[in-house]
């Protein structure tokens, strides 16, 4: 592990000024040795040399991943991770220069919030993510089955009744089991069958690309949990941009590991940045030590006064006002 995952990694929730102190050092590192980075801090006429705080740290629109090679030293990428864009259009391309540091930061926050791997068995079910290449979606979730040893740990497309039938057996067994699923495939399969799940957590990482009329998060998690027989549903908060995930146990509220944080923006300034409110979510994922550690994403949220956050939508790209958004 180098100087930095020491650092990294080595975070504690409650220390939020080593938190800062990185976070900093991170941001110097990524303005001398990110030239996209570099040119829209410049642009925004922001010395470095004068940042002393989070929020006055320049946040990358998270577009850039579409259109610019978002790469902080020079390296070739050990893989390219890859969103799905809209028709016509480029997704995100987040190059990773060490497959070694996003497994660390998947496996560290996983077990963070759930304990041991080995103690699972791990189901996903991603079907419009494994039919396409790249996805880092994929690459965390294969990873945990590996690392789960499990017998029975796997992906399924769309064979929902061996997917019944299995669940069902796991659960008369007493089997700790995550089923990881995107949001229409959760649904297609809730529709389709009933469980009483007792030992098997359920956890959403949304999107329904397309496929399916858009609900709420709270309409989707009600209909879950009626037809599972669950209390509450879990979501994963995750994108191709980042190499860090947040994790919610219930009612949408999303908690980081300690090396990623969620800061707030006003969509009438973007360069006014609060630590709870409601607005437009910044992220900062120091895992991101390769690319950019400050991203300004789409989404409309809420951070509570704990830290907590959660999301209610995404902006309408031509309503961002200010210099979220600029050409370079």
């Amino acid at each position: 592990m180098d100087e930095w995952e020491k650092k990294i990694f080595g975070l504690k929730n409650e220390d939020f000024t080593a938190f800062t102190a990185t976070a900093l050092e991170i941001f110097r590192f990524q303005y001398e040795n990110n030239p996209i980075y570099r040119l829209y801090t410049d642009t925004l006429r922001i010395d470095p040399h004068s940042v002393r705080q989070i929020r006055e740290i320049p946040f990358l629109p998270i577009s850039f991943f579409k259109t610019h090679t978002v790469r902080t030293t020079d390296f070739t990428p050990e893989t390219i991770f890859e969103s799905s864009g809209t028709t016509g259009t480029r997704g995100s391309q987040h190059e990773v220069k060490d497959l070694s540091l996003y497994k660390k930061s998947f496996t560290a926050a996983f077990e963070l919030f759930y304990g041991p791997i080995r103690d699972w068995c791990i189901i996903g079910l991603l079907p419009a993510y494994l039919e396409r290449s790249n996805s880092s979606l994929v690459v965390m979730v294969d990873e945990l089955i590996r690392m789960s040893r499990h017998p029975e740990s796997g992906f399924y497309l769309y064979e929902h009744k061996t997917l019944y039938e299995l669940l069902a057996k796991l659960e008369q067994r007493g089997q700790k089991t995550l089923l990881i699923g995107v949001t229409f495939a959760l649904l297609d399969f809730a529709e389709k069958y009933t469980l009483s799940l007792r030992h098997t957590v359920v956890m959403e990482t949304g999107g329904m690309k397309g496929r399916r009329k858009e609900i709420t998060r709270a309409e989707l998690h009600d209909f879950l949990k009626e037809r599972l027989g669950l209390d509450v549903i879990h979501a994963e908060y995750g994108m191709t941009e980042l190499l860090s995930q947040a994790y919610s146990n219930g009612n949408g509220l999303f908690t980081c590991p300690p090396w990623m944080k969620a800061v707030v923006r006003s969509e009438d300034d973007p360069l006014e940045i609060g630590e709870e409110g409601d607005g437009i979510l910044n992220i900062i994922d120091l895992a991101n030590i390769y690319s950019c550690s400050f991203l300004a994403t789409e989404d409309i949220g809420r951070i509570h006064a704990d830290g907590r956050f959660e999301v209610s939508g995404r902006v309408d790209n031509s309503d961002i006002r200010g210099c979220s958004l600029m050409v370079v």
